[in-house]
C-alpha cells in the first residue's frame, strides 16, 4: 500500500451540542477527514437525533460522509450515510438489506481475522479492527500489526484501525491500514486539530 490512510473520526460520547459542533468544523476544515461516526452509547432517541442533526449540518456542508454507530433503522430517518455496526458480521446482510447497495455498511470485528473475513463476504464496505494500542478495555485484547498488514495484502474489502491509538502506533500501522478511526485520542485533548496534526506526521 502507497497512499497515506484516510481519517476516520469518532464523536464523543457525550456532546455538548452547543460546542462540539464548532470543534468538529474546525477539524474538518483544518484536516482532509473522509468519514464521520456519531457514536452515542444509550437508546435515548431525541437526544441521538438532535445530535445527528447539529452533527449533519457540519459534515453535509464539508462533503463528509456521516454514518452512525449500531442504529440501522435510524439511518433513513436521520439522513445519515450509513451505519456501524459493532458486532462483527453478525447484522451485515440485514443492514445491507434494509438499506440499500449505496449505503455505507461497516463491520468493527475486535481482533478476529475470522469475523472480518464473514463480514468481508457478508457485504461489508470496511472491516475494523481493534483496540489497535494497548487498551485495559474489555479483555484487554489487541489488534496485533500483522492482522492488518495480512488483510490489506490478502482482502480487497478496506481495513480500519481503531482504538488507543498514538503516535507511535500510527507510524506502525500506517503502511498496512486503510483508515485510522480516532475519537479520544483527539476530543481528549485541549486541540483537537492539532493533536491531529501530529498523528497525521506520524504517518510520514
Amino acid at each position: 500500500m502507497t497512499d497515506r490512510p484516510q481519517i476516520y473520526l469518532v464523536t464523543p460520547p457525550e456532546l455538548e451540542l452547543s460546542r462540539f459542533p464548532d470543534a468538529l468544523a474546525s477539524v474538518l476544515d483544518a484536516h482532509e477527514v473522509a468519514c464521520v461516526r456519531l457514536s452515542l452509547p444509550g437508546r435515548d432517541e431525541d437526544r441521538i437525533a438532535r445530535a445527528a442533526d447539529a452533527c449533519r449540518e457540519v459534515t453535509i456542508a464539508r462533503d463528509v460522509a456521516l454514518v452512525i454507530d449500531s442504529h440501522t433503522m435510524l439511518v433513513e430517518r436521520l439522513g445519515l450515510d450509513g451505519v456501524h455496526l459493532a458486532d462483527g458480521a453478525r447484522s451485515v446482510r440485514a443492514a445491507r438489506r434494509a438499506l440499500g447497495a449505496d449505503a455505507i455498511v461497516g463491520a468493527h470485528c475486535g481482533t478476529s481475522r475470522h469475523e472480518g473475513m464473514n463480514a468481508a463476504e457478508a457485504g461489508a464496505d470496511y472491516v475494523a479492527f481493534g483496540p489497535a494500542g494497548p487498551s485495559l478495555l474489555g479483555d484487554g485484547s489487541q489488534a496485533p500489526r500483522d492482522l492488518f498488514q495480512w488483510w490489506s495484502e490478502m482482502i480487497e474489502v478496506p481495513v480500519v484501525a481503531e482504538g488507543a491509538l498514538d503516535a507511535d502506533h500510527v507510524a506502525a500501522l500506517a503502511p498496512v491500514t486503510d483508515f485510522f478511526a480516532l475519537g479520544d485520542e483527539l476530543w481528549s485533548s485541549d486541540d483537537p486539530a492539532a493533536t491531529l496534526a501530529t498523528l497525521l506526521a506520524a504517518m510520514g
